[in-house]
């Protein structure tokens, strides 16, 4: 009968081998217990990755929508902030330059007007508000301040009423800068520097768009501004110096500021109902995820008896091999012979 002898290096590389292999079974099933996930996809899969493709795919483009939407979000929130505080600004002072202007007061006139000088520097500022580096009333134009100064629109303003002598033509002639389409030198021109074309569709679902389409030079904003601005050159007193013309510029700032703040509620609605769709994409895009996720997790994941039960084996091979090594470790040649 022959003998296969295996020599002491030999039998020791194989018992390191086999070491080395228990372990990272072992190392495996320990990570399968924890994560609750196969280690070998391919394996857990069947060797076709097509539904696991399609759902990652998925993931990662409600992901992208999640992101979208989170900064829709942002953009909205700071639209509606600074129209916020726009407002307050302007039905603070309306009813004051109406009663000023109906007491006939000059020196009530001029502190109301004052007043107004500074909520109008406000206003500008809430509009020029940018967020994450991109300006939110300047439509596509997102690097670009929307608004100039408040000293540089009086200034074009002071221009445009040089030769206005009454308070009814002065009115008539700020209107009309403040209406002026681009290229005639008004507003559009001198004041606004954002873009013309509105800041572009928004997609935060698979199936919906938004749009964030409110700039500096929506009516709305301008017929505010416009208010200040008449209230601001009377303070400026570049409005003829007869109390007659400045009680009834003050008188007429007044009124527009007041209207401004219903027309603003309703601008504010329209951005509001923006935010609401996208609070819903937000619920819908995360339910979907969810959704998709324990899907993929019933695809690949681990059976808890069958991993545990696998591990108490490993364990226990470990166990034999080591006692295995310590008992041939221990022989010599004296306790052979």
């Amino acid at each position: 009968m022959n003998y296969v002898s295996v020599g002491d290096m030999a039998q020791a590389y194989q018992l390191r081998q086999h070491n080395v292999q228990l372990k990272t079974t072992l190392t495996q099933l320990t990570e399968e217990v924890v994560t609750g996930v196969q280690t070998d996809i391919g394996r857990a899969v069947g060797g076709d990755f097509t539904a696991l493709a399609a759902i990652d795919h998925s993931l990662n483009t409600l992901e992208s929508y999640g992101r979208v939407a989170t900064e829709a979000q942002l953009f909205s929130g700071t639209m509606q902030g600074a129209l916020d505080l726009v407002q307050t600004l302007a039905t603070e002072i309306g009813p004051s330059l109406v009663s000023a202007a109906t007491n006939s007061s000059p020196t009530l006139v001029a502190t109301t007007t004052s007043d107004a000088v500074q909520r109008f520097e406000a206003a500008i500022s809430a509009l020029n508000t940018n967020v994450a580096g991109r300006y939110v009333f300047s439509g596509n134009a997102v690097d670009t301040k929307p608004l100039a100064s408040a000293d540089d629109i009086l200034a074009a303003l002071g221009a445009a009423i040089s030769t206005e002598t009454t308070a009814p033509g002065i009115v008539s002639a700020v209107e009309a800068w403040f209406s002026a389409p681009t290229g005639s030198g008004g507003f559009s021109d001198l004041a606004y520097a954002g873009s013309a074309s509105a800041l572009g569709a928004m997609r935060i679902t698979e199936g919906e768009a938004i749009e964030l389409n409110v700039t500096a030079q929506d009516a709305t904003i301008r017929d505010t501004l416009m208010g200040f601005a008449l209230a601001a050159l009377v303070s400026a007193d570049m409005v003829p110096s007869g109390s007659d013309a400045r009680s009834g510029l003050t008188q007429a700032a007044g009124e527009r500021l007041i209207t401004a703040d219903s027309n603003l509620t309703v601008l504010r609605a329209k951005i509001g109902a923006t935010e609401g769709r996208i609070a819903d994409a937000q619920v819908e895009n995360r339910n979907q995820s969810a959704s998709l996720k324990l899907a993929r997790q019933s695809l690949i994941e681990a059976d808890p008896y069958d991993t545990a039960t696998a591990l108490e084996a490993i364990k226990t091979q470990i166990e034999t091999l080591y006692k295995l090594t310590s008992r041939l470790s221990a022989l010599s040649l004296a306790d052979y012979l």
